[in-house]
């Protein structure tokens, strides 16, 4: 990581551990059925400021970054978080970078960030410089199982209570009934309950392109603004087929773990708005890289997820569009952290006055959530 830093910024220590939070009912889209939610949270000291880091994977990261990720920031000079952002990247080389490896840099990387801003006593907005105060979120649930319709309508009546400008659900299915196309009834019934807000649907990847194509017609004809995933997000040319055959927006990048992967679809011509995700992508460091390789290419960058920790790098970036404002993430940031911000009349604003991000680990609360 470089020389030896100076005792008070050196990093003098990394901890991590995961939390599970269930849901209220298992939900589902159309690839995937779970009743949990999991975050790993990691926590970085560096001389006597405390940074805090997560992201939303498997529990095994937690043992990852406390072992592999911490061995490699450990002793370097805490301030320089793209120094001991590169340490981490050579220390994973062999171990497969895309998928759980990045999540746990992400996770590092985002509380060394946190920490350095604590260390100067600063919002890390104003550490990275805001463009802007706030940025628009959009409400996002409306799974397909086990109630889609009601399901719809309460994502709908969220977005409504939240003052979005926008409401997405789930389209395509379950896991178990396989792909279908988009149920008309859905999506008017989660724009009645939002009050007329806009629509957005996210197919999760279930459709081949020509059946995308096919479900897109019937979104065009439902006026729904924004169509995610409509196939695998490692199909460029599929998204580029789909794209060229709706009006919608068609959107993806949410599985961007690296910042080539982002840079590739980013200039493949194959979606409208670039999605990235700080707690996967590897951190604050690629979503800025990734929303200039989006510039780069005339597009906008959505932050995916995670949006209590994603807005400090939103207000931040000239590109952005907004922030997914998610139900299961929603959920776990309000009963694991303390200081999570919540939109007012559809925007949302991280806290200037507060040093780094501004939220901490409700230890007590959090510790009847803890696996491994």
């Amino acid at each position: 990581m470089g020389p030896t830093a100076p005792p008070d910024t050196a990093v003098r220590s990394t901890d991590a551990a995961a939390y599970r939070v269930p849901l209220p009912e298992r939900e589902s889209d159309a690839t995937l059925t779970w009743g949990a939610t999991t975050m790993v949270v990691v926590r970085v000291d560096i001389g006597e400021a405390q940074g805090l880091g997560y992201t939303y994977a498997d529990a095994t990261c937690a043992d990852y970054a406390r072992r592999v990720l911490g061995a490699a920031v450990h002793g370097g000079d805490g301030l320089d978080v793209p120094a001991a952002w590169d340490a981490m990247r050579r220390a994973v080389r062999n171990d497969g970078r895309p998928g759980l490896v990045s999540c746990a840099m992400s996770a590092v990387e985002t509380a060394l960030w946190d920490a350095a801003a604590r260390a100067h006593g600063i919002a890390l907005c104003r550490m990275f410089g805001r463009v802007r105060r706030a940025v628009p979120v959009y409400a996002s649930g409306g799974f397909t199982g086990p109630e889609p319709l009601r399901a719809a309508e309460r994502a709908g009546w969220w977005a409504q209570e939240l003052g979005a400008h926008a409401v997405k659900i789930k389209i395509g299915g379950t896991p178990e009934t396989g792909p279908e196309d988009p149920d008309p009834a859905r999506i008017e019934r989660a724009r009645e309950a939002a009050g007329g807000a806009q629509v957005y649907a996210d197919a999760n990847g279930a459709y081949g392109a020509k059946r995308a194509l096919r479900a897109g017609a019937v979104l065009d004809a439902l006026g729904v603004a924004w169509f995610e995933e409509p196939v695998s997000s490692d199909d460029l040319d599929g998204l580029r087929r789909v794209r060229d055959g709706v009006r919608a927006d068609v959107t993806a990048g949410e599985y961007g773990y690296h910042l080539p992967y982002l840079a590739r679809m980013a200039g493949a011509g194959a979606v409208d708005c670039l999605q990235a995700d700080v707690t996967r992508c590897g951190g604050f460091g690629t979503w800025f890289r990734a929303a200039a390789a989006a510039a780069g290419n005339g597009l906008a960058v959505s932050a995916h997820c995670a949006p209590a920790l994603a807005v400090h790098a939103a207000v931040a970036t000239h590109n952005v569009r907004h922030i997914e404002w998610f139900a299961d993430h929603e959920r776990v940031e309000s009963a694991l952290l303390d200081g999570a911000p919540r939109p007012v009349e559809g925007d949302l604003a991280p806290d200037p006055s507060a040093p780094g991000h501004g939220m901490r680990l409700k230890a007590a609360d959090a510790e009847r959530y803890r696996v491994g």
